[in-house]
């Protein structure tokens, strides 16, 4: 066995462990953690087979953009964020941890040569075209795999929508607005002017009027 099957099946362990402390530990900052070491670990797999450009965007879009989402609906639920910040330092340990991890794993992935990873599917047909694995990749995302791709979209759109419509459900004490509402409401809805009739003012008594007269 080479360094690149002892490599894969490092990041492949580590990955599965990962993807198990999501759901099974009770903190949800742990939890987040351990997505992130999730994300990094598949993204060392795919750079380990040869799809930079998939290992790259699998870091750059889920471990940079997504991963600061979950973090900010994390920091929405209704947890008792109060005890949370007084024990923060009972979190270092576990970044530290992922920390170290994704290290090792960087530094494998340095140490590990690029020619001796297993190739990507059909990378021998991109290199005979002297194109990149990016062009590869695009050409034939847009051409023979543009139907799964549309699906993916739409199935995307609506899992937005659907996560949308869970957060928007109603609690008892909040303050909500209808924009509905809020756009068909009229002037008259907004002001009434009421008009009253004027009063003469009561006559004000003087300071000395109520002293005893000598």
């Amino acid at each position: 066995m080479d360094w690149v099957n002892i490599a894969f099946w490092i990041f492949a362990a580590s990955a599965a462990l990962a993807a198990g402390g999501v759901i099974s530990v009770r903190n949800p900052v742990h939890a987040v953690l351990c997505l992130i070491l999730t994300f990094f670990s598949v993204a060392c797999v795919w750079l380990l087979v040869g799809a930079e450009f998939l290992g790259v965007a699998l870091i750059l879009v889920y471990v940079g953009a997504v991963m600061v989402l979950f973090l900010f609906v994390v920091m929405m639920l209704d947890i008792d964020i109060a005890a949370v910040r007084e024990g923060w330092v009972r979190f270092l340990p576990a970044g530290l941890v992922v920390a170290v991890v994704m290290l090792l794993q960087m530094l494998a992935l340095i140490g590990i040569k690029a020619k001796s990873a297993a190739p990507f599917p059909d990378n021998a047909a991109a290199a005979a075209a002297d194109v990149s694995n990016t062009a590869w990749l695009a050409r034939r995302l847009f051409t023979e795999f543009l139907l799964p791709f549309e699906f993916a979209a739409v199935i995307l759109t609506v899992a937005v929508v659907a996560a949308v419509m869970l957060t928007l459900r109603k609690r008892p004490g909040n303050k909500t607005q209808n924009p509905s509402e809020q756009s068909r409401v009229r002037a008259a809805d907004r002001v009434r002017l009421v008009k009253m009739a004027a009063e003469k003012p009561a006559p004000v008594a003087d300071a000395g009027e109520g002293e005893a007269k000598p």
